[in-house]
């Protein structure tokens, strides 16, 4: 009974000692003094858009050198489609387009030098996946290319499809979906091939000129960028089958969703910007005299919107009157007004047939 009854006191005891803790946590008016030794709390990590801002510039990771993508030219400025994305990003954030640094990465590369920080924004033909999307950190932002995997031989060799190159040597970047893509794709086949490696596509490209390779294989688009650096690139042609989806689009690193948000829109307000018809050309004239509601919203006459990212009204305004509408990058490096001379295809606007389509901005 003895221990009975002081096994009782000692619960009870605890019990009134808790209910006085709780009083005086959450009831008293007064919070406790804080005890001199305290720690003082951890300055809050600086946001890219504020780092960028402080620095003056947007540090775009692109490519080593793929012509209509992002090559530095005979002045040693780099222009192309991607760059044209980071350039517009600068537009909206600091006014100025030509407020960039690109940095040429490989594919080993790249990933590691946005997750490090040394890059803000990966603006380089890479792959959508879910393993990248998941398991690196890394948010990607949009599709700014739909591509797929393709490849190209000699006219020479008089190979006209896929199933003639059981056996062949095939040159392809390492480290890259082509390699996986490729080996999956014979294995399903039942088809034999002699890989070669390389750690950039124009040495992988090189080989198929050489002659060390009976084919090489990257994302289609790339390979017609690679054709042009040929000496004779009329001797070389693209083999009709594609193996792959591959949504090429910008990445950022994850825990920054303001930033996140910038690059995505940034990309969609091109994209909206050729659908409602508005240039570089006609961007003053537009936004003084429609009438359009969607208009009127993207170019920051009512609505707003760029707040919530922390831009000011005219950010999209800046990217279509200082780098142009999707429509006019495309045509520009890729298109017909390009060497490279890609049909449109599955980069159209949905209006038109493609699977472009700019999220409403409202």
């Amino acid at each position: 009974m003895i221990k009975e009854f002081t096994k009782r006191m000692l619960v009870l005891l605890a019990a009134v000692a808790f209910a006085g803790t709780i009083l005086i946590s959450c009831g008293s008016s007064e919070a406790p003094a804080a005890s001199a030794e305290a720690a003082p709390a951890p300055a809050a990590a600086k946001s890219t858009l504020d780092i960028v801002k402080e620095r003056g510039k947007v540090i775009v990771g692109v490519t080593a050198g793929v012509p209509g993508y992002s090559a530095p030219d005979s002045e040693g400025v780099w222009q192309g489609f991607d760059v044209d994305l980071g350039r517009a990003i600068a537009a909206a954030v600091l006014g100025d387009p030509d407020a960039i640094e690109c940095r040429p990465l490989s594919a080993k590369e790249r990933f590691t030098a946005l997750q490090s920080g040394e890059i803000d924004v990966l603006s380089r033909v890479t792959t959508w996946t879910a393993t990248r999307d998941s398991q690196l950190g890394l948010n990607f932002a949009g599709v700014n290319y739909y591509d797929g995997q393709g490849f190209m031989v000699s006219k020479e060799s008089g190979i006209t499809s896929l199933a003639e190159l059981d056996g062949a040597t095939i040159a392809v970047q390492s480290g890259t979906t082509t390699e996986l893509n490729l080996s999956d794709y014979f294995r399903k086949e039942g088809m034999d091939l002699e890989l070669i490696t390389f750690e950039k596509n124009d040495q992988a490209s090189a080989a198929l000129e050489a002659g060390r390779a009976d084919a090489v294989t990257s994302d289609q688009s790339q390979l017609y960028a690679l054709r042009t650096k040929f000496k004779n690139p009329d001797d070389f042609i693209m083999l009709p089958e594609v193996i792959s989806k591959e949504p090429l689009g910008p990445v950022v690193r994850e825990g920054d969703e303001q930033w996140f948000d910038i690059v995505k829109w940034t990309l969609m307000a091109m994209l909206n910007a050729e659908e409602y018809g508005v240039t570089s050309e006609n961007v003053d004239d537009m936004k003084a005299t429609s009438t359009n509601p969607n208009v009127k919203r993207l170019l920051g006459v009512e609505g707003q919107i760029a707040s919530g990212y922390g831009l000011e009204d005219d950010w999209a305004y800046n990217i279509i009157k200082m780098v142009g509408n999707y429509g006019e990058s495309f045509e520009k490096h890729l298109g017909a007004g390009s060497p490279l001379k890609i049909d449109r295809g599955l980069n159209a606007q949905w209006a038109d047939g493609g699977l472009q389509y700019g999220m409403p901005i409202r």
